[in-house]
């Protein structure tokens, strides 16, 4: 069964196992009570007419009911007469006496006329009440209709049973229909216009879109649409909305739904699921499939960590990768999938003829995030203060969803403020508050907290100021903000690789608030737990996975625990003492150095921190003020500016000058070798 994606009228749906079946059952079990109960304390006897005027001549009636349709009489017997005709005995279940009941006698009579001469001529003192009895259809309609108002009741519960377990009489037995919701062109708004960034996914997916709209153009060459693409990332990149983007531009029905809605309670469900869907999409070819978290079902089969497997999972896999590729063809089905965990999935479903491309959805680089910034930006009131360029390059790392996050979180604090346009303010603080959490301006904070926290971040960023391959720095704060009561905010550069002396660098900046503390305070204190735990994982990774130890060089002790092994430590417990030793090495070594370089600009730091004290944020300006400018950056700039000088004014000659030689050219374009600090 495919679901339209047509919004429809929420309407709340009929439970078959829920509150609302006993609610009806208790119902329709009060109401069946009521149509055969026969009024409790009542009881009847037919007697003869004979009998009858007996009766009535002993006084024996209280009250006489004649019915002039019927020609009956219904004699109501008092009390103290009907002991005679009734018995009163003992309950045979509960052994108790019976409750007194209203007893009467019923007796046809030949006439109403008969009656009223024998009711006259002996002058019987009970009280005489006529009645009219009904016609047959009316009363045959009178006793019917409370069983045609059950049969009608349960008629609507069912259909709305139905109704709500997949539509029609037989919805109850849908459960094994495909819960995909069918896009086209009319209901699809996203296109690749709304897509920022992600080029290279953008051409892969794109040439899937073309191949559907004109096939001859790549089948006269011989070549074949690959089958399926897997989109593989971080999350937040956006794979969902890259397959959003594919069902706004391709014109062939598309199908959507996740990895979750095969799996269900009952056993066999998820296999008759992905038949369905199969066999509705081979009536709609060509067309697109798409599942999200595909890892729900696509987990590899067999691995020790699934203790013995899930049958119902395995199964809907199998189903799967058979109609996938199996004996059948599908002809004009393309399957595409998203996961954020492809080292997961089963190797079957990876294999070139069910998922032939592997797309790498990457998080965004600087370019691609100044693309999406300016995405999220058209819907924004912003004015002239706003840097697209300065927000791209302060969130390195963040995917396209954090900025979307970060936009939203600051037209919240512009809107907050009472301003009209978002300024580049309120941007600066939604990046602090998404990275940092929220600035706690009320907390409680001593004097002497207040210094230690000022001379922390002031050591971080005097010896980030003075290290060469240390990330430039934005700015410095004491304000508390979620757990951190301090931070310093850097601009990092975008690397695709980092050097030994890189990290080693990152390591020495870290720990200079540690050091800071012990050379100023004469002490230290746990307000640098964040920084121990960052620089012990950038320690040990250099030595057990980058090989950059000097002991251990050129090794990777990877984790074999994903191939299936077991294997948790790949090495002896000899190399693990030295892992510890080479690690503990490093980061003595960096926090030796931080101590020198903050002895060797101590004043600079004391400014630094009273001035943190003063205004509580310092921005680059006001380091560069007290420090100077930093030592590579002023090399560089009065390299520039000797190289201008030496340009040889432009020749008004109409000759060509000679041309360099490759030794001049060489000396030219290299740049001197940076001095390390």
């Amino acid at each position: 069964m495919i679901e339209s994606s047509k919004p429809n009228k929420p309407r709340r749906g009929f439970n078959l196992f829920g509150k609302e079946l006993w609610i009806y059952a208790i119902i329709l079990g009060i109401l069946g009570a009521l149509f055969l109960w026969d009024g409790g304390s009542a009881e009847t006897k037919s007697v003869s007419w004979d009998e009858f005027q007996r009766l009535a001549k002993q006084e024996s009636f209280s009250k006489i009911i004649v019915d002039r349709g019927e020609h009956t009489a219904v004699g109501m017997l008092r009390p103290s007469q009907s002991d005679s005709l009734y018995s009163v005995g003992k309950s045979p279940i509960f052994g108790r006496v019976q409750p007194e009941r209203t007893r009467s006698v019923e007796t046809e009579i030949p006439s109403v006329d008969r009656f009223d001469k024998f009711y006259e001529e002996q002058a019987i003192r009970a009280r005489v009440q006529y009645k009219e009895s009904r016609s047959g259809l009316l009363s045959l309609v009178l006793n019917f209709l409370p069983l045609v108002i059950i049969i009608g009741f349960w008629i609507i519960m069912l259909r709305r049973q139905s109704s709500a377990m997949g539509g029609g009489m037989g919805g109850a037995l849908s459960i094994g229909k495909s819960k995909a919701r069918l896009f086209d062109k009319d209901t699809a708004s996203v296109t690749f216009k709304d897509v920022a960034g992600l080029h290279e996914a953008k051409e892969e997916v794109e040439e899937i879109v073309h191949f559907l709209k004109n096939p001859a153009k790549y089948t006269q060459l011989g070549g074949k649409i690959p089958k399926g693409a897997l989109l593989v990332g971080p999350p937040g990149t956006g794979k969902t909305l890259l397959a959003k983007a594919v069902a706004g531009e391709a014109h062939v029905p598309f199908f959507s739904l996740a990895g979750s809605d095969f799996v269900e309670m009952f056993v066999g469900v998820g296999a008759s699921r992905v038949r369905d869907l199969f066999e509705t999409a081979k009536q709609k070819a060509p067309c697109i499939i798409f599942i999200d978290e595909i890892d729900a079902i696509g987990r590899a089969r067999g691995q020790k960590n699934s203790l013995g497997g899930n049958d119902e999972r395995e199964n809907t896999l199998n189903q799967l990768l058979t109609e996938m590729d199996g004996f059948g063809t599908n002809s004009g089905i393309i399957i595409l999938a998203a996961t954020n965990r492809a080292e997961i999935l089963d190797p079957a479903l990876l294999r070139a003829g069910r998922f032939d491309r592997q797309i790498y959805v990457d998080l965004p680089d600087v370019n691609d995030r100044k693309e999406i910034f300016l995405v999220h930006l058209r819907p924004l009131k912003i004015d002239e203060t706003v840097d697209i360029e300065l927000l791209a390059r302060r969130t390195p790392g963040f995917s396209g969803a954090d900025i979307a996050n970060i936009c939203n979180e600051a037209a919240l604090i512009a809107a907050r403020a009472g301003k009209d346009f978002v300024s580049r303010e309120d941007f600066m603080n939604a990046i602090d508050r998404v990275v940092g959490g929220l600035e706690k301006k009320n907390k409680i904070t001593t004097e002497e907290e207040r210094r230690s926290i000022a001379l922390h971040e002031a050591g971080h960023a005097t010896v980030s100021w003075h290290l060469r391959y240390a990330n430039p720095l934005v700015k410095v704060t004491i304000v508390p903000r979620g757990k951190a009561l301090g931070a310093a905010w850097y601009l990092p550069e975008e690397r695709q690789i980092t050097t030994t002396q890189a990290l080693r660098d990152q390591i020495c900046a870290t720990l200079a608030g540690r050091a800071a503390e012990e050379l100023l305070l004469g002490r230290i204190s746990t307000g640098a737990a964040n920084d121990l735990e960052h620089t012990t994982k950038i320690a040990y990774a250099m030595v057990a996975y980058y090989g950059m130890s000097e002991r251990l060089p050129n090794l990777n002790y990877y984790d074999m625990q994903s191939d299936g092994y077991g294997l948790t430590k790949p090495y002896s417990d000899k190399t693990a003492e030295l892992i510890d030793q080479e690690a503990s090495r490093i980061v003595q070594e960096e926090y030796d150095r931080a101590k020198a370089t903050i002895l060797a600009h101590r004043a600079g730091l004391e400014a630094l921190a009273e001035l943190l004290l003063e205004r509580e944020v310092i921005y680059t300006e006001d380091v560069e003020h007290i420090f100077g400018k930093r030592a590579w950056e002023s090399r560089a700039d009065e390299l520039m500016r000797l190289n201008a000088e030496q340009q040889p004014a432009p020749s008004t000659e109409t000759s060509s000058p000679a041309p360099a030689s490759d030794t001049d050219r060489a000396a030219e374009t290299e740049p001197p070798a940076p001095s390390d600090v």
